[in-house]
């Protein structure tokens, strides 16, 4: 799914209007009517609620919405607030659309001293203002979103919490925005749905189909995306009647020092589950027992070391490689690393400490082979690439980064993207913050090391093995609390996120 930006996004309303052909107030008609549907369930009929209307075409969807809520029998009262002179023209027709039912009721804001007490257990829908927003909000406007937020009522945003802009707000007002309990979004996330400083004004979000035109939206260039089940489909490939473990490669995973072994445990599974077809680990002899008994799939590789990674001979008889779980930052560890990153002609797969002694050791960022994929969470990245004041900040930095060093990114977090060397971002749709536990990660390294091996793109593998990851930990938290979900949980349901995914 693609990610517009909210210009392009006026020119896919615009342009369906045009060529459906379809009024600009039946579109709105059929995107409220989408929100309506969508918010029903959320709905009691004891529910006081007040819907708060701005002047322009969102405050024109809030219209509609209340009507059709008026209609079905709940409590609704619509305040308009008077924020300028005129009226956009689809909000005029469904103000005189909701002036006809004999049960509305209609008030009108224009300055401080008429806001209404909201208690909260009322529902406020915010249809103040929509993602054209350009400019932090001001004067009454503010102050009713002020008033909004410290009523303690369950709110629900139309399209985009009033206030919010659709992409960058590090110049934005915090304390003039919406802080939504759910927001419903017509055909695309915004951009600004990805950074997590906005997750307090958004609450939990969805998007809604309203029919947009496919073809016009098929032609609009961006670099963001929003990953999808659909997304992988056409890419997998099933396996057939004489296939065999040659096909599917054989990978090296370097992983686990001293009481780390786990992490080479759960990567190593990992990568098995994911269907490769023959797995080295190479782990420090402290850990060969642990290592054989947990994953007997797995062959084995001792280091000459007895507690960390010093070195591997010869590297030649593996499709790809792994580094970085449990691997510490010793100095014989990082000289070891940087003689792999030297001597690999293929796309390595790091996490963790190798990533930790890439921060320390910046110039051998240069050496990684072409297409390699890191995979750091936020903290890894800010140590490798500075820190951050903000979302949109840390992602531009990362675009900067993949392209410069010729590198895959996997920026993890609660939409963990996926940035390639062209700076093309590919945002997660899978996932929840059950996965804030240890040894996560490292089976994700696993997984994209799994797909990589068996001679997918490194995008691909990037983009599929988040994805898989992702669903398996939403596949664990439909029977068991977030904060139980452990790392294993996510390995033992790998098979089923493939399954829901691809059959």
């Amino acid at each position: 799914m693609k990610i517009l930006n909210t210009q392009q996004i006026r020119e896919t309303d615009q342009y369906t209007i045009e060529n459906e052909p379809i009024d600009s107030i039946d579109l709105m008609e059929r995107a409220s009517k989408a929100f309506f549907d969508a918010i029903k369930r959320k709905l009691k009929k004891h529910n006081r609620i007040k819907v708060f209307c701005g002047m322009g075409n969102n405050g024109g969807d809030g219209l509609a919405v209340a009507r059709m809520l008026l209609v079905s029998g709940y409590d609704v009262t619509v305040f308009k607030l008077i924020h300028t002179q005129k009226a956009s023209d689809d909000f005029s027709i469904n103000e005189e659309r909701l002036n006809k039912l004999r049960k509305a009721k209609l008030i009108h804001i224009g300055n401080k001293t008429e806001f209404p007490e909201i208690k909260a257990e009322d529902i406020v829908i915010d249809a103040l203002f929509g993602s054209g927003l350009n400019r932090p909000l001001e004067g009454l406007p503010a102050e009713i979103v002020i008033h909004i937020n410290r009523s303690g009522a369950r709110v629900i945003a139309i399209d985009i919490p009033s206030g919010l802009f659709g992409e960058e707000n590090s110049e934005n007002i915090p304390e003039n925005i919406v802080k939504a309990d759910y927001t419903f979004t017509f055909q695309f996330p915004k951009l600004s749905f990805m950074f997590p400083e906005n997750e307090i004004y958004l609450g939990h979000w969805q998007v809604l189909d309203i029919g947009l035109d496919k073809s016009f939206i098929e032609a609009q260039d961006t670099p963001y995306f929003f990953l999808l089940k659909e997304d992988l489909r056409s890419s997998y490939r099933y396996r057939k009647k004489f296939d065999h473990k040659g096909k599917y490669g054989h990978a090296l995973l370097i992983s686990g020092s001293e009481g780390k072994a786990g992490a080479a445990v759960l990567a190593a599974q990992a990568a098995l589950k994911m269907g490769i077809g023959l797995l080295t680990v190479h782990i420090p002899r402290i850990n060969y027992v642990i290592q054989h008994s947990a994953v007997p799939e797995a062959m084995v590789s001792v280091d000459e070391d007895e507690k960390v990674f010093t070195g591997i001979r010869d590297i030649s008889p593996y499709s790809t490689i792994a580094a970085g779980p449990g691997l510490g930052k010793e100095a014989q560890t990082a000289n070891a690393l940087k003689l792999l990153i030297q001597n690999s002609t293929r796309p390595l797969v790091l996490d963790a400490d190798a990533l930790n002694i890439l921060a320390e050791n910046p110039t051998w960022l240069s050496f990684l082979p072409a297409g390699s994929i890191l995979t750091p969470h936020v903290g890894e990245f800010e140590r490798l690439a500075g820190k951050c004041i903000s979302g949109w900040e840390r992602l531009e930095k990362a675009r900067d980064f993949a392209f410069r060093f010729n590198c895959y990114l996997v920026l993890k977090g609660a939409h963990t993207a996926i940035i390639s060397p062209d700076k093309k971002v590919i945002f997660n749709s899978t996932g929840n913050p059950g996965m804030a536990t240890g040894g996560t990660g490292d089976v994700l390294t696993g997984m994209i090391l799994g797909l990589l091996t068996q001679g997918y793109s490194p995008q691909y593998s990037a983009m599929a093995g988040v994805f898989l990851h992702g669903l398996a930990a939403d596949i664990a938290a439909r029977k068991k609390p977030l904060e139980c979900i452990l790392a294993g949980d996510l390995v033992y349901l790998i098979d089923k996120s493939i399954k829901m995914t691809f059959y």
